[in-house]
């Protein structure tokens, strides 16, 4: 007799449903909601009849035309990207070098990769506590060491100057995020075949080669990965710049996340011009993504691709001809 099989699929379907419904009540429906009401005039504490505005996109237009924060919020929120992401790129791609390469065999790996993650896992209220109380004004540990070495007569106030505020923001995203793109890639380059690295030292090539014409390619998939998170993050940077500055001084650590915030939630409640806000910040971060998606694609896999595709419709015409 045929034995009947069990189907294991149904429990599948069953153990998804939890995450499926909880997407759908507090994910799905916010963002949908949220691109709905950035045509509408919703506005104010008290709820009122939402009407769709004669011109859907004034709420966008008004943003882009007459709100020289949020433009100014945008610049912020790209420099302080680039800023802090350059330095933290190249430093975790640096260390992944070294902990990886064999040659140099570093002893206690474990204990530096925990100390170099540490500051990833420290709340965000507490860094930016301890960064206040480093730059305070006009006794703080960064004062006294200045002038103890002779490069200052007189305490800086360095949080409220526009191009130290921003540095000191650059650095904690940087500091705070270095140690998990390091890791990252530490796992990346873990995956790739051990077989090249050796075939590639017995055919006598140096560290350098081997990072620049091996491993680098070969992490592609996990750089485009750290990109774009990178990317998604820093748009919405939000906690530092609200708990160590607020967005001075003069809006210039003011983020786009945290003008969003602002008019939606404090004292203007603004739900139309916020909700237009995000979701120009949501196109802004698909289009880039879709720019890195293309800027990063394997070009050897497309053009083989499309020279497929190119026999396949010969091979077709072909074909035709005969019959």
């Amino acid at each position: 007799m045929r034995r009947k099989g069990v189907n294991y699929s149904k429990y599948g379907y069953i153990f998804t449903f939890p995450f499926v419904l909880a997407f759908l009540i507090f994910s799905l429906y916010p963002i949908l909601f949220t691109a709905v009401i950035g045509f509408t005039d919703m506005q104010g504490l008290i709820p009122k009849p939402i009407h769709i505005l004669d011109d859907p996109f004034q709420n966008f237009k008004d943003l882009f035309f007459d709100n020289a924060s949020f433009r100014k919020s945008l610049f912020n929120t790209g420099l302080l990207w680039i800023v802090n992401f350059i330095p933290q790129i190249v430093l975790a791609l640096l260390l992944t070098a070294w902990f990886t390469n064999k040659r140099l065999n570093i002893k206690g790996q474990g204990a530096f990769k925990v100390l170099l993650y540490m500051p990833n896992i420290i709340t965000a209220s507490t860094i930016a506590v301890l960064f206040s109380t480093m730059f305070a004004y006009p006794m703080g540990p960064i004062n006294s060491l200045f002038q103890l070495m002779g490069w200052s007569d007189a305490p800086i106030y360095f949080l409220q100057d526009k191009t130290t505020a921003r540095g000191i923001v650059a650095f904690i995203q940087f500091w705070m995020w270095y140690g998990n793109t390091m890791i990252i890639l530490i796992a990346g380059v873990m995956g790739i075949n051990p077989a090249l690295f050796e075939s590639a030292a017995i055919d006598g090539a140096n560290g350098f080669q081997i990072f620049f014409r091996i491993t680098l390619p070969s992490l592609r998939t996990i750089l485009l990965f750290t990109l774009i998170t990178s990317m998604v993050g820093g748009l919405t940077m939000f906690d530092i710049p609200q708990l160590f500055l607020l967005g001075g001084p003069d809006d210039s650590t003011l983020t786009t996340s945290m003008f969003i915030y602002g008019q939606a939630f404090r004292g203007s409640y603004l739900y139309n011009r916020a909700a237009a806000a995000s979701m120009i910040l949501f196109l802004i971060a698909a289009v880039l993504s879709a720019l890195l998606f293309y800027v990063m694609r394997d070009r050897d896999a497309a053009r083989l691709k499309k020279a497929e595709k190119k026999y396949r419709k010969s091979i077709q015409a072909a074909v035709k001809r005969e019959v």
